[in-house]
């Protein structure tokens, strides 16, 4: 049976991206795009690259015409997809891929983000190790099968909550004076026209924003961390705007307990993704390159003891715009539908 498809938010690079994947999809149809000034284009104008999809045009981002469809991906700026998604039918696959249904707690969407807080939607990260309340080890894929409310995660939450958990989850490294350092594309940020996202102001040069623990995927990654057992992480997170188009390389770090050895950490990165078809842990002395998972649904994690310093050092390489979005988005609804999770979803990155 094909399931019918909405994708609102669809000029967008998140938007166009699930569209790519979307088109792909042995079970989807997609029948519905919409976008807010971009309203009445040809989508081909916005998405030149989309060329089966060249018959459909943009419709107006209303509940209306969104609504009568079996799953709705929202890719949306944060505060905008909480109000129409609580006018779509309760039966309707709906995901997010903003911000809005990703944190539990109003008070970290107050201190981050401000505004109304629309609650928290099951996390769209399958592969994130957790250890429920009565102990039991598993992973956030358990909590998905059924869902029909889904929150794509954050790109860079992601990355640092996948590269660390399975250590804190084993219990070899402290959840305090995490440090994690990335260099991301700016894709991450959308199309919006700000001066710091223009070509002469990337080419060339490497650019840190929100330092000083202001970004806001810090909650997020926190959470996460603490679904995987963490009591009280903290986190130094800093991330830079290099000049590539999409890409995430995260440098995360973190003390490691008494008597942990290389072979226990490798064995435990090893041992949490052992299994899973897009996540895969290198082997010792090898590192990713974010060239490595261009345009697939692809992690690939790195791991190392620096036992001089005392911390467990962790390289993961992640498409943002595809493993970290849209890619995620679909890899959720494939589990949530009883479908193949690896549906419309390919390993095989692009290269050069």
């Amino acid at each position: 049976m094909t399931l019918s498809v909405a994708v609102a938010g669809a000029s967008g690079y998140a938007g166009g991206e699930l569209l790519r994947i979307l088109a792909a999809h042995p079970d989807f149809e997609i029948r519905t795009v919409t976008a807010h000034s971009n309203a009445g284009h040809p989508l081909i104008a916005h998405q030149p690259h989309l060329r089966s999809l060249a018959h459909l045009t943009l419709q107006d981002t209303t509940p209306a015409n969104l609504a009568g469809h079996d799953v709705v991906f929202l890719a949306l700026p944060h505060g905008t997809s909480g109000e129409i998604a609580a006018q779509l039918p309760e039966d309707t696959v709906v995901v997010d891929c903003g911000a809005d249904h990703r944190l539990e707690d109003p008070a970290d969407w107050e201190a981050f983000y401000g505004g109304e807080h629309f609650g928290a939607w099951a996390y769209g990260v399958p592969e994130l190790p957790v250890v429920a309340t009565d102990g039991t080890v598993g992973k956030q894929r358990e909590r998905l099968v059924g869902a029909r409310r889904i929150a794509a995660p954050g790109c860079n939450a992601s990355a640092v909550s996948l590269a660390l958990a399975p250590g804190i989850q084993a219990g070899l490294i402290e959840d305090e004076d995490i440090v994690a350092v990335l260099a991301v594309g700016p894709s991450g940020a959308g199309k919006s026209l700000k001066t710091m996202y223009l070509a002469s102001e990337i080419l060339g040069s490497a650019n840190p924003y929100a330092v000083g623990g202001t970004h806001r995927h810090i909650p997020e990654i926190q959470q996460n961390l603490r679904k995987a057992g963490a009591a009280a992480p903290t986190l130094s997170f800093t991330p830079v705007l290099v000049p590539m188009s999409r890409g995430i390389l995260a440098t995360s770090t973190a003390r490691v307990k008494p008597g942990t050895t290389a072979e226990q950490v490798q064995q435990a990165w090893e041992a949490a993704y052992a299994g899973e078809p897009f996540v895969q842990v290198l082997p010792a002395g090898t590192v990713p390159r974010t060239s490595d998972v261009l345009g697939a649904n692809t992690v690939l994690i790195g791991v190392a003891l620096d036992e001089a310093a005392g911390r467990v050092v962790t390289v993961l390489a992640i498409d943002n715009l595809y493993k970290g979005t849209a890619g995620a988005a679909v890899q959720s609804v494939n589990i949530a539908l009883g479908l193949d999770e690896t549906a419309g979803l390919t390993v095989n990155g692009v290269a050069p």
